[in-house]
């Protein structure tokens, strides 16, 4: 198990949809991949200054996000 941490850096357009989150799976959007993180790892977000904000997350959960997203889109 890995606990590096890794950070996934999110910019907000000015309406406030995500324009550019970093780590997005492909078939994702920017605000698809934004709502699922928010929503299975909502204490890791830390909004900053500009429209800006990141999560901090290990790399065990950024991988488990990333197959929980996968199996997703799969059922749907």
């Amino acid at each position: 198990m890995s606990s590096d941490i890794v950070m996934l850096h999110v910019r907000f357009a000015p309406d406030g949809g995500v324009v550019e989150i970093s780590e997005r799976p492909t078939p994702n959007s920017a605000q698809a991949w934004f709502d699922w993180v928010s929503l299975n790892a909502p204490d890791a977000y830390q909004a900053l200054s500009g429209g800006r904000g990141v999560f901090r997350l290990t790399r065990d959960k950024l991988e488990e996000l990333r197959a929980s997203i996968a199996a997703n889109n799969a059922a749907a």
